[in-house]
């Protein structure tokens, strides 16, 4: 795998970057697969689309949710955060859940009404 995952369609970034046993992932937005369509269903149907955005990038590494270290949130609507933690916790392990930022904004990519980029680790000794 390189260094870099370049973004579909042309956008100017890369979905993940490696530097060394660490994997920065773009943030992403609830998508379907290979499109700019948001999925359906508000934001649980894009919570889980975006979710399985992230899974496939990490995939793409040989990583899954159990090397994620580090999640960055964006919300448009705070009031949304219930809605999309019932999402992202099916995603973990709730013993071992990683390190956690959210805010609210506005203006996301699409009109979208959450993004996520998080931070992975290849080594797998705990420190």
């Amino acid at each position: 795998m390189s260094d870099h995952l370049a973004a579909p369609m042309g956008l100017p970034f890369s979905l993940a970057v490696r530097a060394g046993e660490t994997l920065y992932v773009s943030g992403q937005i609830g998508t379907l697969p290979n499109s700019m369509i948001l999925a359906e269903g508000g934001i649980e149907g894009q919570s889980r689309a975006m979710m399985e955005n992230l899974r496939i990038i990490l995939t793409a590494y040989g990583l899954g949710f159990g090397e994620v270290v580090k999640c960055t949130v964006m919300l448009a609507d705070m009031n949304d955060w219930p809605a999309f933690n019932r999402v992202y916790t099916a995603y973990f392990d709730p013993v071992r859940l990683p390190a956690r930022s959210a805010f609210g904004c506005n203006g996301l990519a699409l009109g979208a009404a959450v993004e996520m980029e998080c931070i992975a680790r290849f080594a797998h000794n705990e420190s």
